[in-house]
């Protein structure tokens, strides 16, 4: 598919408050074939997210940089502690087993970030834009993938109602998706 076309399909799924303010944009070297071009996403005419440079969005470069980043909330539940208790086999402290489920969420939550983050380029931009088209909603919204839940946010089968109830799952997410689930909030 052309990119004139697949940007067409992608904008026609735009929700209607997002429509004009969300713009899909690419550049390519016509005469350099051997330069990338590049693909990005626009919110109100600001490139917002380049896919090989973010300036905007916090970009983390190293496992331990998303570990100790103090804006990333992990919510721990109950079945974690108690594997970590299990693990444990009862001796260690309540307080500190809480600690230890999170620092073990926060670890696969790095490496998932992390492998997120290094399959974003701009021949990926467009598989990942035909894949969006081509299957459901909630596969996209599930997805581990970063643009497939940015795709999935700014559709307009997404309502209302499911946008509210995904809260607790947007803490989990990359911060541009994070990005992305706040200003589609701010339409309602």
């Amino acid at each position: 598919m052309t990119w004139s076309k697949l940007k067409q399909n992608l904008e026609s799924f735009l929700c209607p408050a997002l429509n004009g303010r969300v713009e899909y944009r690419a550049t390519s070297y016509r005469y350099l074939p051997d330069k990338a071009g590049h693909c990005y996403i626009a919110v109100d005419k600001k490139n917002v997210f380049n896919m090989s440079d973010t300036s905007l969005i916090r970009w983390y470069q190293t496992e331990l940089e998303i570990k100790n980043d103090s804006d990333i909330q992990i919510p721990i539940n109950d079945e974690e502690i108690e594997v970590v208790r299990k693990d444990t086999k009862g001796i260690v402290p309540e307080d500190r087993l809480v600690v230890i489920a999170r620092s073990r969420k926060k670890s696969e939550y790095a490496k998932e970030l992390l492998s997120a983050q290094s399959s974003l380029s701009k021949s990926d931009f467009i598989v990942i834009a035909n894949k969006f088209l081509s299957i459901s909603i909630e596969e996209s919204i599930e997805s581990n993938d970063i643009l497939l839940n940015i795709l999935a946010l700014v559709d307009r089968r997404v309502g209302k109602k499911r946008i509210l109830n995904m809260t607790e799952k947007m803490k989990l997410k990359h911060p541009i998706v994070q990005y992305f689930y706040e200003l589609r909030l701010s339409t309602f």
